[in-house]
């Protein structure tokens, strides 16, 4: 990548504000422009926005069908790309995507309120989520 577009900035705060679909529009714009080497890396970011998308309207199967793929097209650009730490995201990602398989479908309602995506309900039932989980960050790389 030559040279980062202001707009991907936009996509990175808009997913980590939790923004999904603001996210997914941005970056579909990048997406269509951009050179093969970075659509695939602008491809799996907006999967995995799209899958946490899905997951807040409680689309479990969406969810989870989208951040596999995402992860798969983003393994490709560990462990940095963009500026983006990609190891560490994947990490995340992923432990959210393994949590999802096995917790299931039918307990997807209870899953949106332990991480966070649906402030207006709180619930006692289920398992607690296990502190480390939670919804993946896109961070900087830290300078070398």
């Amino acid at each position: 990548m030559e040279e980062i577009p202001e707009e991907f900035w936009q996509a990175v705060e808009q997913f980590n504000q939790r923004q999904f679909y603001a996210c997914h529009d941005t970056l579909e714009a990048l997406w269509i422009e951009a050179l093969q080497s970075d659509k695939n890396f602008y491809q799996g970011v907006l999967q995995v926005a799209v899958a946490l998308y899905h997951l807040s309207n409680q689309n479990w199967r969406g969810a989870v069908i989208l951040m596999g793929e995402g992860t798969s097209r983003l393994r490709h650009y560990e462990p940095d790309y963009a500026d983006i730490d990609v190891s560490d995201f994947l990490s995340e990602t992923s432990q959210l995507l393994k949590w999802l398989q096995q917790t299931g479908a039918e307990q997807v309602a209870i899953v949106i309120q332990q991480l966070g995506l649906d402030p207006a309900h709180t619930s006692e039932l289920g398992a607690p989520n296990p502190s480390d989980i939670k919804l993946p960050v896109l961070k900087r790389i830290s300078p070398k």
